[in-house]
C-alpha cells in the first residue's frame, strides 16, 4: 500500500509514470513494484482513482468473473500485454484464478514466456485491426480490407473458373487480355470500396467479414 500512496503522489505532483518508477526502484529497491505494475497503478491514479486499497473480494466469488471485472482486465491487457496473472489480481482485486479463467474464458488468452497472446482472432488482434484503421492511411494485410483481394482476385478467380490452359504463354496471354479489358471504372470501384470497408471493420470491432 505505500508504494501504491507513493505513486498517487506522484501522480497529484504531475511525475511521469517513467519518472515515477525510477523514484520507486530507488527507494525500494529489489521490493519495488514492476514496472508494468508501476505504469497500470499510475493512469489508474491518472485517471481519478482515489483509493490505494484493493477492492472487495470476500463474500462475492460468484462475481469475480462478471462484466466489470473482465472489462477492467481487457482494458489493462490491451494497455499492456506484459502484465503478470500476480499483476492483474493486485491491480483488479480478484483472485488468481478468477483473473486466469477471464484470461482464458472470457478473452481467449494464453500465456507464452512473457506475454499474453491470443488463442485466436480474439478482442486483441480485431483492437488491434481497428486501432490501425482509425489511426493509418493503411491496415497491415487483412484479405478482407485488401482491394486486390475483395475486388482484383475476387473478379479474376470467377473469370477464371471455366478457363483451362495448355501452357504459361496461354497463362501470360489470357492474364494480359483480362487486365487490358478492365477500364479504369473497375479499378476505381475497388479502390473507393475501402473506405466502406473500413467502417464495417470499426463496427464490427475488428471482426473479419466477407
Amino acid at each position: 500500500m505505500e508504494q501504491r500512496s507513493a505513486i498517487k503522489f506522484c501522480v497529484r505532483n504531475g511525475i511521469s509514470a517513467a519518472e515515477t518508477l525510477r523514484m520507486c526502484q530507488k527507494a525500494y529497491g529489489d521490493g519495488a513494484l514492476s514496472q508494468a505494475r508501476v505504469f497500470a497503478w499510475h493512469r489508474m491514479f491518472k485517471e481519478g482513482r482515489e483509493s490505494v486499497q484493493d477492492e472487495p473480494r470476500a463474500g462475492r466469488p460468484s462475481t469475480s468473473t462478471d462484466v466489470i471485472h473482465v472489462q477492467k482486465i481487457r482494458d489493462l491487457v490491451l494497455e499492456n500485454r506484459r502484465l503478470t496473472v500476480r499483476d492483474l489480481t493486485d491491480l483488479v482485486g480478484i483472485s488468481e484464478g478468477s483473473v486466469k479463467t477471464i484470461l482464458s474464458d472470457h478473452l481467449g488468452l494464453r500465456k507464452v514466456k512473457a506475454r499474453l497472446v491470443p488463442k485466436s482472432l480474439n478482442f486483441l488482434e480485431k483492437q488491434r485491426r481497428v486501432d490501425v484503421w482509425e489511426v493509418l492511411p493503411h491496415a497491415a494485410y487483412s484479405p478482407d480490407l485488401a482491394p486486390s483481394d475483395y475486388h482484383l482476385f475476387a473478379s479474376m478467380g470467377h473469370a477464371l473458373a471455366e478457363q483451362r490452359f495448355g501452357s504459361y504463354e496461354d497463362v501470360k496471354k489470357w492474364l494480359d487480355e483480362w487486365f487490358k479489358g478492365k477500364g479504369e471504372d473497375f479499378y476505381w470501384r475497388g479502390i473507393h470500396k475501402l473506405s466502406e470497408r473500413w467502417e464495417k471493420c470499426i463496427s464490427s470491432d475488428g471482426a473479419y467479414f466477407e
